[in-house]
């Protein structure tokens, strides 16, 4: 299994916090804080105001912060800061691996992968996430245990669309109304953010990978998850969606055995590093039975 895929990336540390986020999560007139920070209307006054043309000066700031490389979109005329923040890519800086076994990245981000035991997804310094506070007790989340959830944070120079991971049939949208924390580390070691944020997930019936649940999880100042499809078929690499502003977290949740994963992704992750990947990246692979099922 450590040689199903070779990984490609660099293994990072989380950078380290800002003041501002220590003082929100680490002390008590900034917790007093978060819930007001934290609630939807913060966010939906935050995108009224980046959808307005009032915020077309912040594009050119942003592009100079984070160094964006224009060149790699394809040309626009941005109406306001959130039409450039969800600026589509060049398709062919995120190319698909040719072999469609083989598992790929849906976005951009850092990955994490764990092992999915006795109902608990994963385990974050005090925070833990069962699969029944994940899906808010929807029954499918009895289709993972024993599975694999890998995470995929993104940051906000990460390019914000998202893909899906194979060819299959999906079933609708649902939406889980939430808070909408950051999804830095330091509030993932303090809060359940997964199970408390806004999320939006879709079970997926796929050609390679069994049955896939793959989860968006909103995050501070991004109070909008734009899914573009309802229940349907959809067709491996085509646009799922995308967020608006800010730093968003995508998880994809495998069924037991359906998938090989090198063992150094378990490894890193508990070691607390993240991979940096890109969408179409490939880190994974469907395993033998799946290959014969698919008539590979």
């Amino acid at each position: 299994m450590e040689n199903a895929v070779s990984l490609t990336g660099r293994w990072e540390r989380p950078a380290p916090e800002s003041a501002g986020l220590r003082f929100l999560y680490r002390t008590l007139p900034g917790r007093l804080l978060l819930k007001p920070l934290t609630g939807r209307g913060l966010s939906r006054l935050a995108g009224h105001l980046l959808d307005s043309r009032l915020s077309r000066p912040l594009i050119g700031r942003f592009v100079r912060r984070y160094e964006i490389q224009l060149t790699d979109y394809r040309e626009a005329d941005y109406a306001c800061f959130n039409d450039f923040f969800c600026r589509e890519i060049r398709p062919e800086l995120r190319p698909l691996p040719d072999d469609p076994a083989l598992l790929f990245a849906p976005c951009d981000g850092r990955l994490s992968a764990w092992r999915i035991d006795e109902g608990t997804v994963l385990s974050i310094k005090q925070s833990r996430y069962t699969l029944d506070e994940l899906f808010s007790g929807d029954p499918i989340a009895e289709r993972y245990r024993d599975g694999v959830c890998l995470v995929f944070r993104l940051c906000v120079d990460d390019y914000h669309r998202y893909c899906y991971p194979d060819s299959g049939v999906k079933g609708g949208n649902v939406f889980l109304p939430g808070e909408l924390h950051t999804v830095r580390p330091i509030a993932l070691g303090t809060l359940p953010v997964f199970v408390r944020n806004c999320r939006e997930y879709t079970v997926m019936d796929t050609a390679h990978f069994g049955t896939v649940t793959q989860m968006e999880v909103g995050a501070l100042l991004v109070g909008k998850i734009e899914n573009r499809h309802g229940a349907g078929a959809f067709v491996r690499g085509e646009e799922k969606g995308r967020f608006r502003y800010g730093g968003s977290t995508v998880i994809l949740l495998l069924e037991q055995g359906r998938a090989e994963l090198p063992e150094v992704l378990f490894r890193r992750s508990a070691e607390g590093l993240e991979l940096r990947v890109r969408m179409g990246q490939p880190i994974g692979r469907a395993a033998v039975r799946e290959l014969t099922a698919a008539g590979k």
